[in-house]
């Protein structure tokens, strides 16, 4: 009963060279961390929402143009951080109530124009459940050279501009919110249920009466009703893609960080703790995206709420020293991993080029036929 053990006894770090714990200790070293607080919870989403409110007021109160665009990537940040909240009602991490967890969750990815039930099953099932393992795992999932060299010429383009750093907002929008949530096609969702269906609708409903109030507001102060669709509905819309693209590039892809096609190795590689980046921010940055950046500790236990992964984070950090991916934030780095970070030898288990060169250390030789 390891769990219990822990509770009694101080805890030690485990050595960098010796075997990784289980899961299950891991986890029981998170236990005294995880309580929830629903009036915490709750808290948060009326803080959320005022400022949204806030802003999108703003935004469209001021009339100088300029001002309105960078009000209206503020209500964007504002939708990111809604729908933060929204990702943990979705784990049922956020309140101690199920349904209201539920709800909840439904109530703040309005904004974000998010699919709750589809968001679910690709996010909490796929992702979760198979990260990074190729054929399962469908976020930035990486093309092998002979992946990509099979493409159309087209898609070939389009997965240079994806990897380019300058396309997460592409990214996110094309191949995870329109073909995996908007209502998504068979091929893409071969499971057909009905709140599929009404999470579609509801976020229609949601952009319509959005669209339909600037629609009045444009009426009421006498300005151009398409200057108010752009600043306070599209550039939000677009700049809360860009920043979710960002986010789950950022989790997933580093140097230090490989992906796999064999499950076998994949699961004996503890994916949970390994193939998850905590990346760390200066002048606060962190805390505005309520811990969402704390998630190798997300990923060992996502009972844990967001408002305890910064503790949760430092725990399992003083408990595995050395086996952490952790990476201070900075946009030379950032788009150095958009250089290095093209395709991927699932062999060598290394990051290439386009070409099909290495640019990080194989985590495996491969001897060469003769």
């Amino acid at each position: 009963m390891p769990h219990l053990v822990s509770k009694l006894t101080p805890l030690t770090p485990v050595s960098p060279h010796g075997p990784m714990p289980h899961r299950k200790i891991i986890r029981s070293w998170l236990e005294p961390i995880v309580a929830r607080s629903t009036p915490l919870a709750i808290a948060l989403v009326l803080l959320d929402f005022c400022l949204f409110g806030l802003s999108l007021t703003a935004t469209v109160w001021v009339s100088n143009l300029i001002a309105k665009v960078l009000l209206g990537m503020l209500t964007g940040f504002i939708i990111g951080r809604l729908f933060i909240l929204g990702h943990d009602a979705c784990h049922q991490s956020f309140t101690s109530n199920r349904r209201l967890n539920t709800w909840l969750g439904r109530l703040v990815f309005m904004p974000s124009l998010t699919p709750y039930s589809l968001w679910a099953v690709g996010h909490n099932v796929v992702h979760h459940g198979y990260t990074n393992l190729k054929g399962f795992d469908f976020v930035w999932q990486p093309h092998s050279l002979q992946e990509f060299q099979a493409l159309p010429r087209w898609r070939q383009k389009l997965e240079r501009l994806y990897r380019s750093g300058w396309a997460p907002w592409l990214y996110y929008t094309v191949d995870m919110w329109w073909k995996k949530m908007y209502f998504p096609s068979r091929k893409q969702m071969p499971t057909r249920r009905a709140e599929f269906i009404w999470d579609g609708v509801l976020v229609s409903a949601a952009a319509a009466v959005w669209i339909a109030g600037l629609g009045w507001a444009s009426q009421a102060s006498g300005q151009s009703f398409w200057t108010l669709l752009l600043t306070a509905f599209v550039v939000p819309v677009l700049f809360w893609k860009a920043m979710i693209g960002f986010v789950v590039y950022v989790h997933h892809t580093h140097a230090d960080v490989a992906w796999y096609k064999d499950k076998s190795e994949w699961a004996a590689a503890q994916p949970f703790v390994s193939t998850t980046v905590h990346l760390t921010f200066r002048h606060g940055i962190g805390s505005a995206l309520h811990h969402i950046m704390e998630h190798t500790a997300h990923h060992v236990d996502m009972s844990v709420p967001l408002y305890r992964l910064k503790k949760a984070q430092k725990m399992l950090e003083t408990m595995l020293p050395g086996r952490i991916v952790i990476q201070q934030f900075s946009w030379r780095w950032y788009f150095d991993t958009a250089r290095r970070c093209k395709l991927y030898d699932f062999d060598r288990l290394c990051w290439t080029d386009f070409k099909g060169r290495p640019t990080s250390t194989p985590l495996r030789v491969v001897v060469e036929a003769a």
